[in-house]
């Protein structure tokens, strides 16, 4: 088997660590500098597919659907919702890390079929919890693929999004018949194997 290539390295902003991306022959991986295992692969990304379908599909036939989606990573969860939704939807990509960005448009785009080219899609280099907290009766959808889920890896106040006071911003943000949709990957470490 071959080796893991280091093709690029970025900072995570306010001291989160480093973003390391690997190829190994046609596959990529995304690593955290000093975290054991990989924080996401092109090879496997059936959560962030079910996110983007689970989340959107209800909204597929609604006129002008506005969604929210927090994380870009390998643009997996971005695709499927834009697979989900209507010509005339708009999705807007909180991404704080705007090497994550770069990747997608260079590198690794091609993996989820490059759906930062979809005419639906507003990059916003922010905090998805700052655009979260400014909305009200904003989205039909919010999809957070931020970090692992609940559990904040890269940045310690994404664990923010989930306390009383962040699902609460979360609900005035949604239009009445919205949709908060997190990303199950934190699961996976708590399911038994088989």
């Amino acid at each position: 088997m071959s080796s893991w290539d280091l093709l690029s390295s970025i900072d995570i902003p306010n001291d989160g660590g480093e973003l390391r991306l690997f190829k190994r022959n046609e596959e990529f991986v995304i690593r955290i500098k000093g975290t054991p295992g990989d924080l996401m692969s092109s090879r496997t990304h059936g959560s962030e597919d079910a996110l983007g379908v689970l989340a959107c599909e209800p909204f597929r036939h609604k006129k002008s659907a506005r969604i929210l989606i927090g994380g870009l990573g390998m643009g997996f969860t971005l695709a499927t919702a834009l697979n989900s939704l209507a010509k005339d939807a708009q999705l807007i990509v909180a991404e704080l890390v705007p090497g994550v960005v770069q990747w997608n448009r260079e590198v690794i785009g091609e993996c989820a079929g490059n759906p930062l080219q979809d005419q639906r899609v507003e990059i916003r280099d922010a905090d998805v919890g700052m655009l979260i907290g400014s909305a009200t009766n904003t989205y039909d959808a919010i999809l957070l693929d931020v970090d692992n889920g609940p559990e904040g890896l890269t940045h310690p106040q994404n664990d923010n999004l989930y306390t009383a006071d962040g699902l609460g911003s979360a609900y005035k943000a949604l239009r009445a018949t919205g949709i908060l949709a997190v990303c199950p990957r934190h699961l996976q470490k708590n399911l038994p194997h088989s």
